[in-house]
């Protein structure tokens, strides 16, 4: 048909699945197990439904604020968007208007590309190294922009300050944007290179560790006038991309720090339970800092145990790709859930082994 020939066609990004079935351990997409706050839920029953019949602030006023407050920066340094995939979406879109290819690694957030083939951005991956961690110097080619995630995913490694600072202090010509989606499991946060590095862009997310996945909040920071451009584009795009519900809440569970630190204290000890527990099952990984371990076994395929885990209603993450073909990426759930697949997999290594 002649009018497909004016379509923009792009393979686009595949989440994980979503199933939607009783009885079911969802370990496949990185979400919290805990809830929100309960403040969230108090704040919610509180709202009134007839304000859903105006437009919601378009600045994000009190979001930002409370950001900018807690993280004791200005509100000018802040950026809010309908997650974090919004926020580096619109960076994408905002920054990386050169000619020359931008640079993420060969195995990440695999949305990057994704967006760079949507907008029209050359780009060029840089192959992780056999230990998965990042190599410094394959950033100090000429380049249009970097992307760091770190801690990275599907991995879950995490790249030193050092490191980080190593690759932004090489790339002063460009914006570097440092992906933080999982920081709070354990990484160190690029934040307080802000004052040093004009070219920085820190995004970080309330969808994992501040478990409220489902109002898509994001936000980022960096120095005002690269904030401002980031608002510049979104003005022309949308002004109203935030709804009420999810400003509202937001700044709600903001304010429950004490809260917050306990699941994440919760993630964190499960994690390094069900490490031991897997390591003792013959599986290996990268010492994750996030809240989900990148596992392979050493005989048994992950294919195999992908298809098995989910006949249980049990669901991991398994990416058919180069390289990470034999890994299965696994939430970290709750010590009820990860027990019960603990179990499981005793049982079906010990058959395999038979």
């Amino acid at each position: 048909m002649k009018w497909e020939s004016n379509v923009r066609k792009v393979v686009p990004y595949v989440p994980g699945a979503q199933p939607n079935k009783e009885k079911m351990i969802k370990l496949n997409t990185n979400e919290c197990p805990y809830p929100p706050a309960p403040g969230v839920g108090k704040a919610l029953q509180e709202m009134n439904i007839s304000d859903f019949r105006l437009y919601p602030d378009p600045n994000i006023t009190g979001l930002t604020q409370g950001l900018a407050d807690y993280y004791g920066v200005k509100k000018e340094q802040v950026f809010v968007g309908v997650g974090s995939d919004d926020v580096i979406a619109m960076a994408f879109l905002t920054f990386f208007n050169s000619e020359k290819p931008i640079l993420f690694p060969d195995i990440t957030y695999s949305f990057y590309d994704v967006w760079a083939d949507l907008y029209g951005i050359p780009y060029k991956t840089c192959k992780l190294k056999d230990d998965w961690h990042i190599n410094p110097t394959d950033y100090m080619q000429e380049n249009g922009g970097v992307v760091i995630a770190n801690p990275n995913a599907p991995t879950g490694l995490m790249e030193s300050p050092d490191t980080i600072e190593e690759i932004i202090k090489a790339n002063p010509d460009v914006v570097v944007i440092v992906d933080e989606a999982y920081v709070d499991f354990g990484g160190v946060s690029a934040l307080p290179l802000l004052e040093k590095y004009e070219n920085l862009l820190v995004v970080q997310t309330f969808s994992k560790s501040r478990a409220m996945a489902g109002m898509r909040i994001g936000y980022a920071f960096g120095n005002e006038k690269l904030i401002k451009y980031l608002n510049d584009v979104k003005f022309s795009f949308n002004s109203y991309t935030m709804n009420k519900p999810s400003q509202v809440l937001g700044l709600e569970m903001l304010k429950d720090k004490e809260y917050f630190e306990e699941i994440v204290s919760k993630i964190v000890n499960t994690r390094e339970w069900t490490k031991k527990e897997l390591a003792a099952l013959g599986f290996s990984f990268p010492d994750s800092k996030t809240n989900f371990i990148f596992a392979s076994h050493e005989t048994i395929p992950a294919k195999d145990i992908f298809q098995a885990l989910e006949k249980e209603n049990i669901y991991v993450r398994y990416f058919n790709k180069e390289r990470i073909s034999n890994c299965l990426r696994i939430s970290i759930g709750t010590d009820e859930e990860m027990q019960t697949l603990v179990d499981f997999l005793k049982d079906y290594v010990k058959a395999w082994r038979q």
